[in-house]
């Protein structure tokens, strides 16, 4: 019997895997696996999130109109270039199969978010990974992998699983090296654990650039990672083109109001931005201090440490996630991402913190 058949670039697609978020032996074991804020939610967000659970039944604004002008109000964006999705995921998705047609390329950093490839399948592009410097994207390598069929650059900055981040100078200079057909997409997905508003100039350069897009999420700083909100700026024509091709209501009604409310709180935004810091700086410590056991810290300006580990042994990459799971830490091991020697952990409370970096220390003693 004959059946459907799909197109032989989405069999080519890896399908994305999520953080883990259980263990055996642990009820309720710590997750660490996902870059989530550990700090939740800001209380207003979770009260209007509350009250507007009783207009489920209604469709919602499709346009987003009153998140984006509170999102263009507090970035000193036009609303009408933005568009809002689910999640920022919906909008890198959408990029390469407005963009790009097979046979097609789509350039990004070889250690970098793995949607990026599975976007430019679902387009019948290829991805091309350029080789990073020392964790860090790389803008001579990024520049000279760029081929005439390349239509897409991403690039997340800070970088996922990294840390890592380059400064605007580079991002422009990254810029100023492109073809004006290449869509440059900055993934700023981790931006807002930055003190700067706009760190690396990507905002900056989607005002004036007609060839650059910035996406920006509520699932990591804002604590709404189970609502699924993202946004993304750029010239009026890109963002014509995204709301063509956008669900026609990408955000529920209960998260269109939490996301509101979260906009506006920037004060809890501020206080978990302190309270990342510190709690990454006390991470990075601990992971410095077993250097002499074949452990290092990446410098992250993220939410997450990569720790890159020695090749074998009680220390290597997957025995210590195996060492951490047991003693209830869920943490990310990244063989996947071609980074089979390195796990990612996210920055937790302090309490959390203070676990990880104990069962670290306790395993370390064991080796």
């Amino acid at each position: 019997m004959t059946q459907p058949a799909p197109n032989p670039w989405i069999q080519k697609i890896d399908a994305y895997q999520p953080g883990k978020a259980k263990t055996g032996g642990h009820a309720k074991p710590v997750k660490l696996s996902s870059n989530e804020n550990p700090w939740g939610a800001s209380p207003r967000a979770l009260e209007a999130l509350s009250a507007a659970a009783g207009s489920a039944h209604r469709y919602p604004d499709g346009t987003a109109a009153a998140l984006r002008a509170k999102i263009g109000a507090l970035h000193g964006l036009d609303p009408e270039r933005i568009v809002c999705g689910t999640g920022s995921d919906e909008i890198l998705q959408l990029l390469p199969t407005i963009y790009c047609a097979p046979g097609d390329t789509v350039l990004h950093v070889a250690h970098g978010f793995m949607v990026y490839p599975i976007a430019a399948r679902r387009a019948g592009a290829e991805p091309i990974a350029a080789p990073d410097r020392d964790y860090t994207a790389d803008v001579d390598a990024l520049l000279a992998a760029v081929r005439p069929d390349t239509r897409v650059l991403f690039l997340a900055n800070p970088n996922n699983p990294t840390g890592t981040m380059i400064p605007a100078s580079e991002v422009a200079r990254l810029h100023a090296g492109l073809r004006g057909d290449v869509l440059l997409v900055l993934d700023q997905a981790y931006a807002e654990y930055l003190e700067s508003p706009d760190p690396d100039g990507g905002l900056a350069l989607a005002r004036t650039a007609s060839n650059v897009v910035v996406t920006r999420t509520l699932s990591k700083i804002y604590g709404l990672g189970g609502l699924r909100v993202g946004w993304a700026t750029g010239p009026a024509a890109i963002i014509a083109e995204l709301n063509r091709a956008r669900a026609p209501f990408p955000i529920s009604v209960p998260a269109l109001a939490a996301a509101e409310a979260a906009i506006e709180d920037q004060a809890f935004v501020a206080d978990c931005r302190a309270r990342n810091r510190a709690q990454r700086q006390l991470l990075a410590d601990a992971i410095g201090r077993l250097g002499n056991k074949g452990l290092r810290a990446i410098p992250s300006e993220a939410n997450f440490i990569l720790v890159s580990c020695p090749e074998r042994g009680p220390l290597a990459a997957e025995a210590l996630y195996n060492g951490l799971a047991e003693r209830g830490f869920i943490t990310r091991w990244l063989p996947g991402q071609g980074l089979p020697h390195a796990l990612r952990i996210s920055v937790g409370t302090e309490a959390e913190t203070a676990g990880v970096i104990a069962a670290l220390n306790a395993i370390a003693d064991a080796a």
